[in-house]
């Protein structure tokens, strides 16, 4: 299997969001799943949970040590693998905070566990003890009991990196691999499309 210029169009993030869907059929294990770097240095896994023309958007807690990263220096990259699939994509890009409205939309979507979670973790802050964690979250418990929909917690948001460039690489077993890389001039401008060496 490879990739050709004959099998992609000219924007990238439809090629990206065709893959994703190829990684969520053939029941890769967290397909949303991808790398982000940011200039602190600092390198986390995060999950993607929205993709569109804008850009790739993850959610996470905004006093985390990635959320400082990026709002010390927005630059950032992104990487989502499928290594059964022999394909993965990088990402270049800029990170922006994405407005509130949107972030409590997609909040409503999260389960309810996942809710108490986002509000009883203090995200990168050093805890003595399982038990403490576990102890924050019977504390959430209790504050929302009956409660099926938690409010937003004043310290989750979520970011959008704003890609500049993106690559699609395909394996291959002779090692002569495929890797399509998509670039703007600048910011706005039509996409370039090229060729790399594997």
């Amino acid at each position: 299997m490879g990739l050709s210029e004959d099998d992609v169009g000219d924007d990238p993030l439809p090629e990206v969001q065709r893959w994703l869907d190829d990684a969520v059929a053939a029941g890769v294990v967290e397909p949303f799943a991808m790398q982000l770097a940011t200039a602190g240095p600092t390198a986390r896994t995060v999950l993607l949970r929205g993709l569109d023309e804008r850009g790739f958007m993850f959610v996470t807690n905004l006093g985390s040590r990635k959320a400082k990263a990026l709002a010390a220096d927005p630059a950032c990259a992104l990487v989502l693998v499928w290594t059964p699939l022999s394909r993965q994509v990088l990402v270049t890009g800029t990170a922006e905070r994405v407005p509130d409205e949107e972030v409590e939309g997609y909040w409503l979507t999260r389960p309810r566990d996942r809710q108490v979670a986002a509000w009883a973790s203090p995200q990168s802050e050093v805890l003595p003890d399982r038990a403490a964690l576990e102890a924050r979250v019977a504390e959430i418990e209790a504050r929302f009991s009956g409660v099926d929909l938690l409010p937003v917690p004043p310290d989750w948001g979520a970011f959008r990196v704003v890609p500049d460039s993106v690559e699609l690489w395909c394996g291959r077993t002779d090692r002569l691999h495929d890797r399509l890389r998509w670039r703007r001039s600048a910011p706005g401008t039509r996409w370039i499309r090229e060729r790399l060496a594997p």
